[in-house]
């Protein structure tokens, strides 16, 4: 072996130090191409930026799962004191819009034609039985086609009336109520749904552009013919997978930053944890979002088929079974075991968790090492099946 100024000489008389330069400038050479594929494409800054945002602005503020105001039919058939001071207690709460009506009849038609979600009914007898030291007879009527809006007409009504009945008892005399329950909601104050709905959302995001997006890389290079080119060419197998690979990952944590500066300026999102931390957290994914895509693409040449394939194996997973919107735990047994094979559920926790909480590592620790080993394993297998030859499906 030859000996120079520069280390060591191989059989070609071309140095160690000047092969690993050589190394360097042609996977800077495939970054640069694809930075510019990327800058061509207009879509890319649609994916990049547009997206991201649009899609934020429509779950923190077009989709909420809050209740809003709720409209209420009053149907008093007391006519008592009572039955007035309770029926002006929802007519001035916060939660409901309510108008009386004069009969059963008219309550089931504003129900029919969807003018009123529900239906509260002051039973004729009710000052009587007030008076008389019992409990006035009331009952509540509400529209099952939408039960989450029925269950919070149901709970709204029931803390309304307990609140009504602990402040005042038959003839007006003030009386204290035996038990006095006192909701507090811990890392969400306001119990706004926006602050959980955000977090979760960057998550199918950072899942949109890793998986989708990445799973057309390589069958694209083949429908327009110049993967045989790049194939022809003196570059490795781990230069064609860090080409295809920095690049997107650039984007991906381009729309973290903006996804997450969007949350805490646009929606108030708080943000408890460390910016670090945050930023690890959001590599990890994003490397294995970007593995699954890219074995995808290496897998299938076809633009189509990839993306069909990205779109159910990872959008489509990462919209319904991480927990953005659906609780995991209310799931079925069998999609609960699907969940923990997801990495868009242990991000979005985590995303939930560092916005909401802190940095609480119980969580982080065994989700960055799912998500870790999840990458390793398909960014390896990516580089197995990622042949230079044009007698393989890879």
């Amino acid at each position: 072996m030859l000996q120079d100024a520069g280390g060591a000489m191989d059989a070609d008389g071309i140095s160690t130090a000047a092969r690993r330069r050589l190394w360097l400038r042609q996977l800077l050479a495939l970054i640069v191409k694809e930075f510019q594929e990327i800058v061509r494409d207009p879509s890319s800054y649609l994916v990049a930026g547009v997206l991201p945002l649009s899609f934020l602005l429509l779950f923190g503020y077009g989709i909420t799962l809050d209740a809003g105001i709720l409209r209420l039919a009053v149907l008093d058939q007391s006519g008592g004191s009572h039955a007035l001071s309770l029926a002006a207690d929802f007519a001035h709460s916060p939660w409901f819009e309510t108008v009386h009506v004069g009969d059963m009849e008219a309550a089931a038609r504003k129900m029919r034609d969807s003018e009123v979600q529900g239906v509260l009914v002051i039973r004729e007898d009710f000052d009587q039985e007030l008076a008389a030291g019992g409990t006035g007879p009331l009952q509540i009527l509400v529209d099952g086609t939408e039960p989450n809006t029925a269950q919070y007409i149901r709970n709204y009504s029931q803390g309304l009336i307990a609140g009504w009945q602990a402040a005042a008892a038959p003839g007006g005399r003030a009386r204290k109520a035996p038990v006095e329950l006192q909701p507090r909601y811990w890392y969400n104050p306001t119990a706004k749904s926006e602050r959980f709905l955000v977090p979760g959302a960057i998550t199918v995001i950072m899942t949109l552009i890793g998986t989708l997006l990445t799973s057309l890389v390589f069958a694209r290079e083949w429908e327009r013919g110049t993967m045989e080119a790049m194939i022809a060419t003196p570059v490795t197998r781990m230069q064609l997978l860090l080409g295809k690979l920095i690049p997107y990952f650039c984007m991906g944590m381009f729309s973290m930053a903006l996804c997450a500066l969007a949350a805490v300026t646009l929606f108030e999102v708080p943000f408890r944890g460390s910016l670090w931390v945050l930023l690890v957290l959001s590599t990890v994914f994003m490397l294995s979002a970007l593995g699954q895509g890219l074995l995808i693409s290496v897998c299938l040449r076809g633009q189509l088929v990839a993306a069909e394939a990205g779109l159910f194996s990872g959008f489509l997973p990462a919209l319904m079974l991480s927990g953005f919107v659906f609780d995991i735990n209310s799931m079925p047994v069998a999609l609960q075991a699907l969940t923990r094979l997801l990495p868009a559920s242990y991000f979005n926790t985590c995303l939930r968790t560092i916005f909401l909480t802190g940095d609480v590592w119980s969580i982080f620790g065994p989700s960055l090492l799912f998500m870790g080993l999840l990458a390793a394993a398909l960014l390896g297998l990516v580089y197995r099946n990622l042949a230079k030859r044009l007698d393989t499906r890879a």
